[in-house]
């Protein structure tokens, strides 16, 4: 008997088994020594015979492996045929492995058909300790009930709204911020674009080690670090320490914008993701819409501005309590790896593990996973840097919208700061109605489609359509409220300009939000943190400028400046409807199905 035998380890005993004689187990291992002769003989065959045939590859972390003949055989299927004790099936019958106490009252199988059963799963790279969901599992996020998954995409929704909500809020207490510390407008303003800044911050951080240590610690992390930054910016002494918190705050906030478009895919199948990202899409553009309305009316009510850091520290500290107490793991990798430590501990065999566990990752690899695989996938993927200097720049705009209204709404309509700040209504009431038209219509087409296609995977593209009509509305808008900027001209004229731009905003994002989680899947954290990154910058940068182009080019020629940048921009989702699958086939970050 080979020497090899002797030093594989036997499986745990398992309840109800019948222990072999002596005589019976050397008959046994004799069977085995001969089948495992005939299994090489016959590979030995067949590869001589049929050489273009492939060999079963070979998995890192393979066991021991004893040779015999012309080949190889792993011993993990012999030792796992051979040292499972018989388990007594139904009525006393018994089954080798006991499956047959599950399938009903299959006859037992021989030792010599259980190891050439194992052998074929072998060569199949069937691995019995890799740990995965069984169908219908109850751990799976995607086996959770529907309403707890509404659920759960509704505080991801909220938890983008309290932050896009914190960027925009100061937005209408300028003035009340420069009287107190005695500042120019630009250095005001920074409120708002130090916060956006930090969105370029934090992605590079949340995004990618949500995909090592889960989602929940990012989440909980985040938030606790973002409650205390909205307590420093209400008692903060002077602007110095405002605008640090401002940054500090951003790029913690940032954690929600990269982080809950990664929970959902983690919940959703592609059939029903499209209709949550569609609701959960409304958030980040109702966000910066209300902000303005209620900071608007506290400076008109002459309430202190720091009153609108107070209402943010509330808002975030509520979440953060949803967050605590109602928000479970969900990424599936970190779900697996607590099933395998809870199996390891169960059974005492130390075997089983999750496929995170095996992933060797150096401190070096980590870091660079966290801070440069954003930006390494946005410098080799065509498809994230186009999407993304496309989303960066309505990104921009939805900000520069901040600066751009008083020009509008104050300087030719006479609103005063909270009139202006309800001027944004019109921008969020398009983005609702085009949320319910993806819901009710595109949604309802896409899983026609789905079913079409079934079994095979659905191709990315078909979520660009949406995205088609809706960069030719942006252009549209952008024109008409360019040239309706007029005190004879009716102020419906541009809100409802606004309206169709909230529609053309909100069409665009979601569309290019779910096509990049489908194209990049298990890469989609990282995808969404070199996105959020560079737009982040846009949404800080747009602001800045916006006053002195307004100032010099006039509110008509300004706001076509933007038609015209709108107008270059709007091929890039035909570009990727007809090439993308092209695109995808040479991507090393695109699933290969």
């Amino acid at each position: 008997m080979p020497e090899s035998l002797h030093t594989v380890e036997s499986t745990p005993t398992q309840v109800n088994t019948v222990t072999n004689t002596a005589d019976e187990t050397k008959g046994q291992w004799a069977d085995v020594e001969k089948t495992a002769a005939d299994h090489q003989h016959t590979a030995t065959h067949e590869e001589k015979h049929h050489p273009h045939h492939e060999k079963a590859s070979t998995k890192p972390h393979q066991p021991p492996t004893y040779t015999g003949g012309d080949g190889t055989i792993p011993m993990r299927s012999l030792t796992r045929a051979l040292s499972t004790p018989p388990a007594v099936g139904l009525f006393g019958g018994v089954s080798p492995t006991g499956q047959d106490a599950e399938e009903g009252l299959a006859p037992a199988r021989s030792r010599e058909e259980e190891v050439e059963r194992e052998l074929e799963r072998e060569a199949k790279g069937f691995d019995p300790y890799a740990v995965k969901f069984e169908p219908g599992e109850k751990i799976n996020p995607k086996n959770w009930s529907i309403a707890y998954r509404w659920y759960l995409t509704s505080l991801g929704g909220i938890l983008v709204l309290n932050s896009t909500f914190s960027s925009s809020a100061p937005s209408g207490v300028t003035v009340p911020i420069m009287i107190h510390f005695r500042i120019s407008e630009e250095v005001a303003i920074l409120c708002i674009s130090l916060f956006v800044a930090g969105y370029c911050l934090g992605p590079l951080v949340w995004g990618p080690a949500s995909e090592i240590y889960g989602r929940r610690p990012v989440f909980l992390v985040a938030f606790v670090v973002y409650v205390c930054m909205q307590v420093g910016c209400a008692l903060a002494p002077n602007v110095g320490a405002l605008l640090a918190f401002r940054f500090i705050g951003g790029t913690f906030a940032a954690a929600p914008l990269t982080n809950s478009g990664a929970l959902l895919a983690d919940i959703w199948d592609g059939d029903l993701r499209g209709r949550a990202m569609a609701l959960f899409g409304l958030a980040p553009f109702a966000g910066p819409s209300l902000g303005p309305i209620i900071s608007g009316f506290i400076e008109v009510t002459n309430t202190n501005w720091r009153w609108i850091y107070w209402i943010l520290t509330i808002f975030a500290g509520v979440c953060f309590i949803f967050v605590l107490f109602t928000l479970p793991e969900t990424y599936a990798p970190i779900i697996l790896a607590k099933k395998a430590a809870r199996l390891r501990k169960e059974t005492g065999d130390d075997r089983y593990y999750a496929p995170i566990e095996r992933q060797e990752v150096t401190f070096k690899e980590r870091i660079n996973d966290i801070l440069f695989k954003p930006f390494i996938m946005l410098a080799q993927e065509p498809i994230l840097l186009a999407i993304t200097i496309y989303m960066a720049f309505v990104y921009g705009v939805v900000y520069l919208l901040f600066e751009a209204f008083p020009f509008v709404f104050v300087k030719i309509h006479h609103f005063n700061a909270g009139e202006n700040g309800l001027a944004f209504l019109g921008f969020f009431t398009g983005g609702t109605i085009c949320t319910l038209f993806y819901v009710t219509v595109i949604d309802s087409r896409y899983r026609k489609y789905l079913a079409s296609v079934a079994p095979n995977p659905p191709a990315p593209e078909k979520r660009l359509e949406l995205c088609m009509g809706c960069a030719w509305l942006l252009v549209i808008s952008m024109f008409w409220f360019a040239w309706t900027a007029y005190p004879h001209i009716h102020w419906m004229s541009p809100v409802l300009a606004g309206g169709l731009m909230g529609i053309a905003v909100f069409g665009l994002f979601v569309s290019l939000f779910n096509y990049i989680i489908d194209v990049y899947l298990w890469s989609a954290a990282s995808a969404l943190a070199a996105s959020t990154v560079v737009r982040s910058a846009f949404g800080a940068g747009f602001p800045l400028f916006a006053t002195q182009m307004y100032n010099k080019l006039g509110t008509h020629w300004a706001s076509s400046l933007l038609g015209f940048i709108a107008l270059l921009l709007a091929p890039v989702p035909f570009i990727f409807y007809k090439y993308g699958p092209i695109l995808r086939a040479k991507s090393k970050f695109t699933p290969k199905f």
